[in-house]
């Protein structure tokens, strides 16, 4: 089955200091491996218009009797299942260094639209990706879940 993850109104490329943020030039954004942040999933310009990442999971009942998703991008911590955006400045050399992350939680998903997504081999998450002081969006984001057809 698959996860979508699709971001719209990204920060740009560019975000200049303020109290809460340091600033960043060339910014990217990407999909974080699970337990491995080095390991990114097709980094997409901060100044897109919309970005997309599509990944590969498996549904499974947990321990608790939820119906939820693992794969090679899904974090299992404390507090449930979730995919981390990373955001990073990319250097001239590609080197991608890291400076926040949203985090997706997959608990924010209602059991009747993963249970339809399961059966449509698809859930979809939106997401806007530039918070409310024009910076990279961060830390427990929400999103808009569905299960599309076909």
């Amino acid at each position: 089955m698959l996860l979508r993850i699709e971001g719209y109104d990204l920060p740009g490329r560019r975000c200049g200091p303020g109290p809460d943020f340091p600033g960043a030039q060339n910014i990217h954004v990407a999909v974080q491996r699970k337990d491995k942040p080095a390991e990114l999933l097709d980094v997409q310009p901060g100044d897109a218009d919309a970005v997309e990442w599509d990944l590969e999971c498996e549904p499974f009942t947990d321990a608790d009797g939820v119906l939820t998703l693992r794969g090679r991008y899904i974090q299992n911590r404390l507090g449930g299942r979730f995919v981390y955006l990373s955001w990073g400045e990319v250097a001239a050399d590609g080197t991608f260094t890291m400076f926040r992350r949203a985090k997706l939680l997959l608990s924010g998903v209602a059991p009747e639209v993963m249970a339809a997504a399961v059966e449509r081999g698809t859930l979809l998450g939106r997401i806007g990706l530039t918070d409310a002081k024009g910076n990279p969006a961060c830390a427990t984001t929400a999103l808009r879940w569905s299960a599309p057809n076909g």
